[in-house]
């Protein structure tokens, strides 16, 4: 199992959370394991997918020991970020920020990107410990939004969450960010037919479209 710099570094070496905001946990289940297939390697399980934490626990018993980041999102307190780690996940993501949430993955070495959008949220995220800023909601602010943020802030590692697909990958990591999340480019591309191999292919052309970015 990945220790929390491990956890960290994946994330960021990547670039790429996956957010396998689904409506069940058979297809939350099937979506990252093949984006996992497709070079994924960080996912988040939002808490509000049903069966969200039996999702966490058997992606953490068959990725945890391969280098694959398991997380819980949408943790929005202490008792759900207890409940999320004693499922196996590494990293805790929310909207918001909860210091005490955070408190709790910190004491158990557990990686959390927490939800900011003012420079003043931004702040206060990273005093309270966070160890990356979750952008969020991003479509408001966009990439432009990310470099007025980061001009007096650069020590901010911002990852900015929705809307987030190839087309604008690029300009996403010109503003700064550390990493981006990524979730129907990848996790709507079996939709239509139930073709999972799909979802694998989006997310390799997502993995590259950071790749090219970052050059």
């Amino acid at each position: 199992m990945l220790n929390k710099f491990e956890t960290q570094e994946t994330i960021i070496r990547t670039g790429a959370l996956l957010i396998a905001r689904l409506d069940s946990a058979d297809e939350a289940y099937r979506v990252a394991e093949a984006a996992i297939e497709g070079g994924i390697r960080a996912v988040e399980v939002p808490l509000t997918v049903p069966g969200a934490l039996g999702v966490i626990g058997r992606l953490a018993d068959k990725y945890g020991d391969q280098g694959i980041v398991v997380g819980a999102g949408t943790v929005l307190d202490a008792e759900a970020a207890y409940a999320s780690i004693s499922a196996g996940a590494r990293l805790l993501v929310s909207p918001q920020l909860n210091p005490k949430m955070i408190a709790t993955a910190n004491r158990y070495q557990v990686v959390t990107a927490s939800g900011a959008f003012t420079p003043t949220e931004v702040l206060n995220t990273l005093e309270a410990g966070a160890g990356i800023v979750k952008l969020f909601p991003a479509e408001l602010g966009g990439p432009a939004y990310v470099k007025t943020i980061l001009a007096p802030l650069p020590q901010a590692p911002v990852m900015p969450s929705g809307g987030v697909s190839p087309a604008n990958v690029e300009a996403w990591f010109a503003a700064g960010v550390t990493a981006v999340g990524v979730g129907s480019f990848v996790t709507k591309a079996a939709q239509e037919d139930g073709d999972y191999g799909r979802v694998a292919k989006a997310a390799r052309t997502f993995l590259a479209a950071i790749e090219d970015a970052r050059r």
